[in-house]
């Protein structure tokens, strides 16, 4: 749970899946450097109340991806919680950076969790998700409009 302003966001993580998973091994050379990039997408469910973070990650050399993975956690909010997001004109819901960014870090500890079980025991286990200030990647405070549901 986290804060909004003074009122406490109680949540659950509820469910965890692999997206994609992918290793293109002609794509890799031992010798060669790596580079790496992140995409970040949430989802949200206004029925059942819960966001998905979806997070992914690519390692590549020579702009050919090498090994690919998106993780995705649901989440589930609260209903009082949740009733705090829905905006004033009843047609967005309004989370908060901070809270995002939190839920963000869950799901890129639990990325880095998943490629390291898949990877394990190969030559691509080296290939560690690093630690990435979520915060830069959530500059403001997510709005998804909700009138058309």
């Amino acid at each position: 749970m986290t804060k909004k302003n003074d009122a406490q966001i109680n949540f659950a993580l509820t469910a965890i899946k692999t997206e994609q998973f992918a290793i293109f091994e002609e794509n890799f050379e031992q010798k060669n450097e790596s580079g790496f990039s992140t995409e970040l997408q949430f989802k949200l469910n206004h029925i059942n109340k819960q966001i998905g973070v979806f997070l992914g990650f690519e390692f590549f050399q020579n702009e050919k991806i090498f090994l690919k993975i998106q993780v995705s956690c649901n989440f589930k909010i609260q209903e009082q919680s949740w009733d705090n997001f829905i905006h004033e004109n009843k047609s967005d819901i309004v989370i908060p950076k901070n809270f995002m960014a939190h839920l963000a870090m869950i799901t890129t500890g639990t990325a880095r969790g998943v490629l390291f079980a898949k990877t394990e025991s190969t030559c691509f286990s080296k290939f560690i998700v690093p630690t990435i200030n979520v915060s830069d990647m959530i500059l403001e405070d997510v709005v998804f409009n909700i009138k058309d549901e």
